[in-house]
């Protein structure tokens, strides 16, 4: 068994011990809010928005775009599980400030092996082979990071499957003070 598979088993097994009355939490958040954010490790939502289980639902993806997908799970936290507010929150220091479209997708037509940055810029370090299909995908990196909330916040917003009394609220986290920012 890998050292990182063991770790995680070991860590269940206490978190399962000290479950207690959890099992008992409903289904639909208590708080009606659901955050969307970037899926970096650095950021805690629970942690940052001082959220208990059971409180709000979030959604992580890479930058935390209001992708189809994240859209879709927004309008199901609403539509089936009555959440109200909704938080965008993208956060400084993200990698998807690093690349462009083209630039992903040249880097997976090279190879699929993980790429390294340097100072320079993303380099391909794989052997390949790669695929020509990076190039279909709308990788939705940015170069401004409050535009880049404030355009997920209006795409939100004026979705047709969101009803207008919805909250969307959108916030830079900063990784090196932990505070967030209201963008407007």
């Amino acid at each position: 068994m890998g050292r990182e598979k063991l770790r995680i088993l070991e860590a269940n097994e206490s978190y399962a011990r000290a479950f207690g009355t959890k099992g008992e939490l409903t289904i639909p958040p208590s708080r009606q809010m659901a955050i969307l954010t970037c899926m970096d490790a650095r950021l805690d939502p629970a942690a940052f928005a001082g959220l208990a289980e059971g409180e709000a639902h979030v959604i992580r993806n890479a930058g935390g775009r209001a992708s189809d997908d994240a859209i879709r799970s927004l309008v199901i936290s609403h539509k089936l599980l009555g959440t109200n507010d909704w938080y965008v929150i993208h956060h400084t220091d993200c990698g998807m400030l690093t690349f462009t479209n083209e630039q992903m997708g040249d880097l997976l037509e090279a190879s699929l092996d993980t790429a390294e940055l340097r100072p320079e810029g993303w380099r391909d370090v794989g052997a390949g082979p790669g695929s020509p299909e990076g190039r279909r995908i709308d990788w939705l990196a940015f170069t401004d990071l409050a535009e880049s909330v404030r355009e997920d916040v209006a795409r939100i917003r004026s979705h047709p499957l969101v009803p207008g009394d919805i909250t969307v609220t959108g916030f830079i986290y900063d990784v090196r003070t932990g505070r967030l920012e209201e963008v407007e």
